[in-house]
């Protein structure tokens, strides 16, 4: 068919697939119906594909059958082999492959142009720019998330004398050489300049930014990833690239809006404050580490939670790391043989990805209706015979709400305290990532339960089939 009536349908198919992917958004925003969305917003994507393969003759279709074949097996094998708990680790990944694959769309249409001698506006070089840019900045920014994440670098922030001075030059200079890149085009130099300082400026933006804060720059750099893309459909005049784009920017950008929330900080304060960096008191106000701690084993926990009429389930980063979620989804269902109500608390920044705790206990089978997030449980801790906190610190801390000296103070939390009787099991008595202590740890209605997560939920259920 000649491509000019193809044209019709080919943009027709991008509406489809544009409507497609704001369908599976939406979808995506309830763990009920987030595979649901995945599969929508995957069948938009393959009518986009499709779509664009029947507009763009770039290469031969041989190579790019070759290319869809690789990345759809590497992609096969990474979704098999990578655990739940490694999530994060793989979204930062994901983010870093999505803003490299942007910049490098936008550096082959640059040398396409200028092979071809055609002649290039100025509307294309700045988006070729700024596709760079956040490219760039997106790739290198979120491998350095992976590593902090991953273990391979630390994860407190990285900082020294002067970091934001030479940030702010570092940008200055991609501005200074954009404008004169603009002037001579032709002069590849500078841009291959620009291109390394930009990946210089993603490296510099998540280095100072702790590990705590991963659920919000995991988010940020998703949103970066889709401003990359939609700059990158501007360079290639692709509709539905740019639409693609612009929905997982302006979402990414709200997700993030979310967590800063949750976290009662700024984003300003996230990305340049350093948070975590040192240990920090509580400001002086508290007393709690000349107050004695009480303690439990596990046949005592076993028999308060065994005879409890409700049980709220607190999951957290300990749960996560010890691989718990299966161990936790036998526990409830020994709890339900014993007529226990059981229900999970969540809170919106548990773990090291929006949404991380969820995910796991989906993977383990836990169902979605005793899915509690934080404004819905918190009313009912009054009434909660046991709350059972799994690896959880901050966002359980009573100092966040009373405590206008603490890092925390105005965080919103999980009201825990309120609840008859709360056993926390946790491997010592470290602070979260922020450093402050944690003023329920110390509470006379607060049972301390030692030990890693997973085998101390194992040996509880174990005990409650004895009861």
């Amino acid at each position: 068919m000649p491509e000019q009536q193809l044209l019709p349908w080919i943009e027709l198919s991008y509406l489809i697939a544009a409507s497609l992917f704001i369908l599976g958004l939406k979808k995506l925003g309830s763990p009920a119906t987030a595979r649901q969305g995945n599969v929508i917003a995957a069948v938009g994507m393959f009518v986009a594909i499709a779509a664009t393969l029947l507009e763009q003759q770039v290469v031969t279709y041989q190579e790019i059958f070759l290319g869809i074949a690789l990345g759809s097996g590497i992609g096969a094998v990474i979704a098999y082999r990578v655990a739940m708990t490694a999530m994060p680790q793989m979204v930062g990944l994901l983010n870093g492959l999505g803003g490299a694959a942007s910049a490098l769309v936008a550096i082959a249409e640059l040398q396409r142009l200028l092979s071809t001698q055609a002649s290039l506006s100025n509307a294309d070089l700045i988006t070729i720019l700024l596709s760079v840019l956040i490219g760039g900045v997106t790739f290198t920014g979120s491998f350095v998330a992976f590593a902090k994440l991953q273990g391979l670098i630390s994860g407190t922030p990285i900082t020294f004398r002067g970091q934001q001075l030479v940030n702010f030059l570092l940008l200055a200079g991609f501005l200074a050489g954009s404008g004169y890149f603009l002037l001579h085009p032709s002069d590849l130099a500078v841009f291959w300049d620009l291109v390394v300082v930009s990946c210089v400026l993603g490296v510099l933006f998540v280095i100072p930014i702790g590990g705590g804060d991963m659920p919000v720059v995991i988010s940020l750099l998703n949103s970066y990833s889709g401003l990359a893309a939609a700059a990158a459909g501007f360079v290639v005049s692709n509709n539905v690239l740019i639409i693609s784009g612009a929905l997982v920017g302006a979402s990414g950008i709200i997700l993030t809006q979310i967590m800063c929330k949750a976290m009662n900080r700024s984003i300003t304060n996230v990305l340049f404050a350093g948070f975590g960096n040192v240990s920090v008191s509580d400001g002086g106000t508290s007393t709690t580490k000349d107050k004695p701690i009480h303690t439990i084993d596990v046949e005592e926990g076993a028999m308060m939670l065994g005879y409890a009429r409700s049980v709220v389930i607190i999951p957290g980063y300990g749960m996560a790391v010890a691989q718990a979620q299966h161990a936790v989804k036998e526990l409830a269902d020994q709890l339900e043989n014993k007529g226990v109500e059981v229900k999970y608390a969540i809170h919106p920044v548990a773990g090291r990805m929006p949404g991380h705790m969820n995910v796991l206990l989906a993977e383990a089978n836990v169902p979605y209706p005793q899915l509690y997030d934080m404004d819905d449980i918190n009313p009912q801790f009054e009434q909660t015979d046991v709350a059972l906190v799994i690896g959880a610190n901050d966002v359980v801390n009573p100092a966040a709400r009373h405590n206008t000296a603490s890092p925390i103070y105005g965080m919103p939390i999980l009201e825990v305290e309120k609840a008859k009787h709360t056993i926390v099991i946790k491997r010592g008595m470290s602070a979260g990532f922020s450093g402050v202590e944690n003023e329920l740890f110390y509470q006379d209605k607060t049972m301390m339960l030692f030990g890693g997560a997973k085998d101390i939920v194992n040996q509880l259920t174990s005990e409650i089939k004895q009861l």
